[in-house]
Order: structure tokens, then C-alpha cells, then sequence
């Protein structure tokens, strides 16, 4: 049965939303040395591949029994050592963001406290805040989550326009002008966690009546999404912020907020800039910890009450708070390492080795299937391997 137009929107919607999130505050301190164009051709290069990659899971998914998730197509594909992967990769992954996500909360509740009560307070103690203030909600349960993020999302959307509206008379063309190519590659693993998504593939299979016609449409349009609104966002901070700012940030590790709001003498986009980023990592941070709090009950069958709730919410919480401590650029370095390593291999290469043994090995057939062949596949696998080359190459 097809899909209706109402749920193609819905899916479409729920791709872009789970693409849109923090990793927007990281995009213009990685790529501002690169310069404008440089860095939307690098987002280009990642959108292609993400959407691909999306789109081979979706392949993959359908071949299945419906309600088939990662775990279980990788099982079926690939065996248990594609399945280990997966779970390892999927722990990798959530943990690493949360980290990131935990470092930048704890920073902008920092210059909170600093500008409203004029009280300064360390490193640690703004990481330990933002973890309780923002953790403990996990305890809370789904339901709660679910109507705080809608109401996060919609302060997010409305911090984005006004940020943008205002913004867009502050910048200067000259600076949009830089051309240094041979700093783009460097960002490609940072700049594939911005369009991650491949995760929710398989729940919106069933959600779209495994209509692949509609599946296809709400992947392509979905990512498209925030490839525009990144176009945008990287065309205003490049525009205002000097490539010597972006680079100090980087060296800090800092949002893009950062260097933006001490380059604005503008109040009101300074306060746009700090409800956009407050909004960006809350609705992050409260996403991936939900994802991974229901993804540790399920997996040592921990029931959600009483002590099981608790236990499961230190699970989530501790480990991240320590590497956000433990590392002072937490916030890039986590972002980097998620995409560098776990986006190119749970939403790259695993996803490309299924569609190979499915298509070639095991001949199987859907009612989906993408364009390219064995080549566009060795491409795309090659091309996994040089970003998990470019981010190791980072690190040395």
C-alpha cells in the first residue's frame, strides 16, 4: 500500500530533524580555515554519501521481514561479526556525541551563571551541572523527553530564523572569498555526523508501508534539508567572522557561537546566537542519551523503575561526563572521532558490505534498489576508507 502525503512529510521531517542538531555548532569552526566554498564542497561530498549510504539501508531493510532493525539485518547479512560491529559501533557512536554534546552544554551554562550572577566557576563544575540539570530528565522517561524536545525543537527553529534574519545584514562578501582547499579534507569526518541519520532507517520502512517510492523520496528530501540549512548557517558565521577567530576556536575546541558572539556588537544576535546553541545541544543531548538509555535496558534487561532507572541513567551519564572532563576540546574531538570512525564504518561501510552480500552473494531482491552497481559500491567504500584515513591522520 502506498504511503500517504502526510507520512512522507512526517518521515521526511523526522530524517531532517535527526540530521539537524549540535554537530551545526562545530560545522564553520572546522571548515572556516577551508573557506566558503571549500566547505559546501565538502558538505556536498558527505550529503552524497550519507544520502547513499541511507539509501542502501533502506535496500537492505526492505529484503527483510518487516520490524527487521541494524542489529538483525546486520545478523541476517553479514553474521554475527557484522552484528557485534554494529552494537559496538552503535555504543561508540551515542557515547562519543553525548561527550561532545556534554562539553558544549557545560560551557554555555558556564557563561550563563558567569553573565547573570557574575560568578565564574570551573571547567568541571559546569560539565557536572549540565549533566545532572539535563541527565537526570532522562529518569523522567520518554513521554516527558518527547514533549520537552518538542518544545526545545520549536525554540531551536525560531533561534535559528532570528539568528539568520538578523545576521544576514552583518555580513561581509569579502570574507566568503577565501579559497584554501587544502584544509577541507580535514573536516570531512566532522562534517559526516552532521548528516547522520541511517539509524532510523528501518523504523520508518513499516512507518511508510514499506513503500519504497516514498522511502527513496523522504531520504533524498529529508537530507536535503539540512544541506540547505547548513548553507545557509556557514554562509552567515563565515561572512562575520574572521578565519583567525574560527581558527582560535578550533584550537579550543568552541562552538561557532563562540567567536560569533565576540564578533557581533549586536545584543540581540548575541542572544540569538547563545538560544540557538542552547537549543541545538539540549535537543542532542536529550535525543542520543534517550536513544542509548532505551538501547542499554533492552540490552541487560534492566527494568525501567526504581533502581533500574537510576543504574541505567548512570550508565548513560558517567561515562560521557568523564571524557567531557578528561578532554579539554571534547566537544570537536568527540564530533570528529563519531564521524571519522563510527559514521563511515555503522552507516558507511557496514551498509555497503550488506548491499554486496545481498546483492551478489546472496541474490537477493526487493522492491528497492539503487543505482551504481559494484562500482558506485567500491567508490563508496573507498571513500570510507579515506575518511577513516583523513581522521586518523588528525590524531597523529
Amino acid at each position: 500500500m502506498a504511503a500517504s502525503k502526510q507520512s512522507l512529510l512526517g518521515a521526511t521531517l523526522l530524517i531532517a530533524g535527526t540530521c539537524v542538531g549540535g554537530g551545526i555548532l562545530a560545522l564553520p569552526v572546522e571548515t572556516g580555515t577551508a573557506g566558503f566554498l571549500p566547505s559546501i564542497l565538502t558538505m556536498t561530498l558527505a550529503w552524497l554519501f550519507m544520502t547513499l549510504t541511507g539509501l542502501y539501508y533502506a535496500e537492505a531493510n526492505l529484503w527483510l521481514s518487516k520490524g527487521a532493525h541494524v542489529m538483525t539485518m546486520a545478523s541476517q547479512l553479514l553474521g554475527p561479526l557484522g552484528k557485534y560491529a554494529s552494537l559496538i559501533l552503535f555504543l561508540f557512536i551515542d557515547y562519543a556525541s553525548l561527550v561532545a554534546y556534554n562539553a558544549a552544554g557545560g560551557t554555555l551554562l558556564g557563561h550563563f551563571f558567569e553573565k547573570v550572577f557574575g560568578l565564574p566557576i570551573p571547567r568541571s563544575t559546569e560539565l557536572f551541572l549540565f549533566a545532572i540539570l539535563f541527565g537526570s530528565l532522562l529518569y523522567l522517561g520518554t513521554k516527558v523527553i518527547g514533549r520537552i524536545n518538542s518544545i526545545l525543537m520549536a525554540g531551536l527553529i525560531a533561534a535559528y530564523a532570528a539568528l539568520i534574519g538578523l545576521g544576514i545584514t552583518e555580513v561581509k562578501a569579502s570574507m566568503l572569498a577565501t579559497l584554501g582547499f587544502k584544509h577541507a579534507p580535514i573536516a570531512l569526518p566532522l562534517v559526516l555526523t552532521t548528516f547522520s541519520f541511517q539509524m532510523i532507517v528501518p523504523s520508518l520502512t513499516p512507518y511508510l508501508n514499506r513503500d519504497s517510492k516514498a522511502i527513496k523520496k523522504a531520504i533524498i528530501f529529508g537530507t536535503s534539508i539540512p544541506f540547505a540549512v547548513y548553507l545557509i548557517w556557514q554562509a552567515v558565521v563565515l561572512g562575520i567572522v574572521p578565519i583567525d577567530a574560527l581558527g582560535e576556536a578550533f584550537t579550543q575546541g568552541s562552538a561557532a557561537t563562540e567567536p560569533l558572539r565576540i564578533a557581533l556588537n549586536n545584543r540581540s544576535l548575541m542572544a540569538c546566537a547563545d538560544a540557538f546553541a542552547f537549543f541545538a545541544i539540549v535537543t542532542s543531548y536529550l535525543g542520543i542519551g534517550l536513544s542509548l538509555y532505551d538501547f542499554l535496558s533492552d540490552s541487560i534487561h534492566l527494568p525501567r523503575k526504581g533502581i533500574g532507572k537510576i543504574f541505567l541513567s548512570a550508565l548513560v551519564l558517567i561515562p560521557s561526563l568523564f571524557f567531557a572532563i578528561v578532554y579539554p576540546r571534547a566537544f570537536l574531538v568527540a564530533l570528529e572521532v563519531t564521524g571519522g570512525y563510527g559514521d563511515t564504518l555503522l552507516n558507511g561501510l557496514i551498509p555497503i558490505s550488506m548491499i554486496w552480500v545481498g546483492r551478489y552473494v546472496k541474490n537477493l531482491q526487493g522492491p528497492l534498489r539503487i543505482w551504481g552497481g559494484k562500482r558506485l559500491l567500491i567508490i563508496m567504500a573507498l571513500f570510507a576508507l579515506l575518511v577513516i584515513s583523513i581522521q586518523t591522520a588528525n590524531f597523529l
